[in-house]
């Protein structure tokens, strides 16, 4: 195999797959990039046997083949390489031989022949904004649990519904003590899989959020066996779907809130910013005691000190005195949009309900903490 490819190209490339190579693994092919020159360029790609990402960038082919490099080496040597083309070639026994300006490398290869590379049918793929991905993305995947126990909930679940003669798309994360959800309105045919409901994993999310955060444009997604399949340009994510039911999420969601708090958004969000400047591991809680004449928020730790600070708040009612993790507010505010947020309660030990203003097809759900 021989090409010849532009350096910032090629390291481009490398870079991107950073983030999918193994870096502990039994398997040490799982360490390498599978370098593939087809007669009109490159194709690179890495595993971890749950998410695969495939690329294709241009170069001059010389002589077709491929070949599999540790990925992590190459890639510190591209980015020390001067900005000249780049000179890449095998020999028969594996070794890769990288020429650039009057820099040589030589490096072990292993043979392709054992690098699991998936099996792509491109049929029946779904077109979605890009955009609109990412950013249903944003505002959910923050409330991912992260204990592995709980294999169930490390992803988003992804839903297609039909409501009042509109397809929306929704999107759920929880971690048993937070969930967010999140809808919006899509056209043409969502197919079985959505219709269904499919749990994306915690990883696999990482790498879609890349390939939104690149440009506009649209994704193609499909559903291979127990994989999802999502195409943007030149670049292809396979991963496999979480393997288990997603709780049913409707039955967190209290019906029975009627108590409402609304809160300028800025002023709550950076309150809450001050207050968690005291917080630790231990002591994570800030209280919130709310009347008809404001809410003070105060956070207290033994270890370090006292804060406490009063914002204005539109509510009606008699005095509540509440107790949240200040970490599980803040990641709902970052996200969400609009100048006003509402909590919406029932009494002190209740599960809050917040939205924003804006958005009425946002929704996020806060356990409180034992005051």
């Amino acid at each position: 195999m021989e090409f010849k490819i532009p350096k910032e190209t090629f390291y481009r490339a490398l870079q991107k797959i950073q983030g999918i190579v193994e870096k502990r693994t039994t398997m040490p092919i799982l360490s390498n990039a599978l370098i593939e020159a087809r007669e009109d360029g490159i194709e690179v790609i890495a595993t971890d046997l749950d998410v695969t990402l495939i690329s294709s960038y241009p170069a001059r082919v010389i002589t077709p083949g491929k070949i599999t490099v540790a990925a992590k080496k190459l890639c510190e040597i591209l980015k020390e390489l001067p900005d000249e083309e780049v000179h890449f070639s095998t020999r028969e026994n594996d070794w890769v031989d990288i020429c650039c300006g009057k820099a040589q490398f030589n490096l072990v290869g292993l043979s392709p022949d054992e690098f699991p590379a998936p099996r792509i049918r491109e049929e029946q793929l779904i077109t979605l904004q890009s955009s609109l991905i990412g950013v249903m993305l944003e505002k959910t995947s923050y409330a991912v649990c992260t204990d592995e126990t709980k294999y169930n909930l490390n992803g988003v679940f992804v839903q297609a519904r039909t409501e009042d003669d509109r397809t929306l798309i929704r999107m759920v994360a929880t971690d048993g003590h937070r969930l967010s959800m999140l809808s919006r309105v899509v056209e043409g045919d969502v197919g079985p899989e959505l219709a269904k409901g499919v749990i994306f994993p915690r990883k696999g999310i990482l790498e879609l959020k890349k390939m939104t955060e690149e440009e506009n444009g649209t994704l193609m997604i499909g559903f291979q066996e127990n994989s999802a399949i999502i195409k943007k340009g030149e670049t292809v994510v396979v991963m496999r779907l979480v393997d288990g039911e997603f709780p049913d999420y409707n039955r967190v969601i209290p019906q029975q809130n009627n108590r409402s708090i609304k809160i300028n958004r800025d002023d709550f969000l950076h309150s809450l910013r001050r207050m968690q400047i005291l917080s630790s591991d231990k002591f994570k809680g800030i209280r919130l005691e709310v009347t008809e004449a404001g809410m003070e928020i105060s956070s207290s730790n033994p270890e370090l000190g006292e804060s406490r600070e009063e914002i204005d708040v539109l509510f009606e009612g008699e005095k509540l005195s509440l107790r949240f993790n200040a970490r599980y507010l803040i990641d709902v505010l970052s996200v969400l949009d609009g100048n006003q947020i509402e909590l919406i309660l029932r009494d002190e030990l209740s599960p809050a309900i917040i939205r924003s203003d804006v958005d009425p097809e946002f929704l996020a759900v806060i356990m409180p903490m034992r005051v």
